[in-house]
């Protein structure tokens, strides 16, 4: 059961003076609430970069093409796309602590279905876990940022969701050096890469496009010569890949046990049942909404934009650097450190410069450092990858706080239309793994850099949404 809300007349007090008291970012009585809400935040950051890893991994551990493990994005975040508006109407019914209860139950569900998927050695069943496993996520996200939205005074929801965003990067750094430390370095298609290249002094010779695709030809030739051998080594690499996953199942199930007995404020200011009714009204406005749409279409360029990144860093850095799968993610985990930081850093510019201000200065700060990634190359264009980190950070939630600004009753409906957009890290990826598939769209240039244009043209797209944000909106 939930408490009933009570009414805090002491958030904005006015002086003999007509001086009005800046209202806090988290008031005393909603603070135990937002710790406990701001758990879930950490969780699905763990899971979105403990997969990120996967495309690469899988691709070799099951000779396939980029485009093809790029299907392990979509499958995890077709489920934000599929869960979305289903979360959200269950959401209106019962009530926050319900939906993420719910959420809790399916991401453990999906987590511990990587045990027969390990067992078959079956890629489809992977991505049918990751897609339960994500709807699990999209009610988690669905109920806890419109929930901490709702803690406190609306002048603040902004700020306040920057802060409990800023623990997500938290979980996504624990997951990136789980999948570093305990799947990509314990994978044996690993040490046959480089074993490979120990046989092979003259590679060192050659440029880490040239020697990537010969380490590839070895391993397919590796499969056809000695299939016995090949498949012990496929099961061996899966049940690596299944520990992370099995791991985090139970950590789920003890936060669903902290959420069944405690008490959770009741912050919903819509009350009436969601009737056929109700619903296409509240849609009617949504769509007449300007603001929203625009952070909606925003936000799936954003949520592209984070996973192109964050996941072809890794064949950037072996590609165009030569770098192992380990070392190539040691530089993705180093771009979450900088994102985490970014978090805290932009919740406190957020007191002085305008949202969509800042949002449009970082997207054309993030456009100009993936630039260099397509045009650098080496170390340099890795360098600018992981800058672009920084620049991500004030995003999401951002964008989300823009969107949702006023929207009263409306909140949770229109919050599941910005979960949906995640959709967007499901259709991008596979779309620049053809690219890398591909031939490179600038003469001179690996695939793997100029494949980098699909994130540019996102950050132009979030760019503009800043500035019609700050100009138009006034926000």
């Amino acid at each position: 059961m939930e408490t009933s809300r009570s009414v805090d007349t002491s958030l904005v007090e006015e002086t003999s003076n007509t001086t009005v008291n800046k209202p806090k970012i988290i008031e005393k009585k909603y603070f135990l609430s937002f710790v406990l809400v701001g758990l879930l935040f950490p969780l699905w950051g763990f899971a979105n970069d403990v997969t990120n890893p996967l495309v690469k991994a899988f691709k070799d551990i099951f000779l396939i093409s980029n485009a093809q493990s790029s299907l392990v994005q979509f499958a995890f975040y077709f489920g934000y796309g599929f869960m979305a508006i289903p979360a959200a109407i269950f959401i209106r019914k019962y009530n926050y602590k319900s939906g993420i209860l719910l959420g809790l139950s399916l991401y453990a569900l999906g987590a511990l279905l990587f045990i027969p998927a390990s067992s078959y050695m079956e890629f489809n069943f992977f991505l049918a876990a990751l897609w339960i496993l994500t709807c699990g996520l999209a009610l988690l996200e669905t109920t806890a940022n419109p929930y901490v939205l709702s803690m406190g005074h609306p002048d603040t929801s902004t700020q306040r969701l920057n802060l409990a965003q800023a623990f997500n990067p938290i979980g996504s750094l624990t997951g990136m050096m789980v999948a570093s430390t305990y799947i990509l370095n314990e994978l044996q298609v690993e040490a046959f890469r480089a074993k490979e290249k120990a046989n092979h002094p003259e590679y060192a010779n050659m440029l880490p496009a040239e020697v990537d695709g010969k380490l590839v030809q070895a391993l397919n030739d590796f499969a056809v010569n000695e299939p016995v051998a090949h498949q012990a080594m496929q099961a061996a690499d899966l049940a690596t890949v299944k520990g992370p996953y099995v791991a985090i199942a139970g950590v789920v199930f003890l936060v669903f046990l902290a959420f069944l007995f405690t008490k959770m404020p009741k912050t919903q200011s819509d009350q009436e049942p969601l009737t056929p009714t109700i619903l296409k009204d509240t849609f009617k406005r949504l769509f007449k909404n300007g603001r929203y749409l625009e952070g909606v279409l925003a936000q799936a360029f954003n949520v592209g934009a984070q996973i192109m990144c964050w996941t072809f860093i890794i064949h950037y850095g072996m590609t165009s650097v030569g770098l192992t799968a380990a070392e190539a993610q040691s530089y993705n985990m180093i771009a979450m450190g900088i994102f985490l930081s970014g978090r805290f850093i932009c919740t406190f510019l957020l007191s002085y410069v305008r949202p969509g201000q800042l949002l449009m200065i970082l997207a054309a700060g993030a456009g100009v450092l993936v630039a260099g990634a397509i045009f650098l190359g080496g170390y340099s264009g890795l360098y600018c990858l992981v800058g672009v980190s920084g620049c991500m950070s004030l995003m999401f939630p951002t964008i989300y706080g823009i969107a949702l600004k006023d929207m009263g009753e409306d909140a949770s409906l229109a919050s599941a239309g910005l979960v949906m957009a995640i959709v967007g890290g499901a259709i991008m990826p596979p779309l620049q793994g053809s690219l890398i598939d591909g031939d490179s769209l600038f003469a001179g240039l690996p695939s793997v850099q100029t494949s980098f244009v699909l994130p540019l043209i996102c950050f132009v797209m979030i760019a503009f949404y800043g500035y019609r944000a700050h100009v138009k909106y006034k926000v």
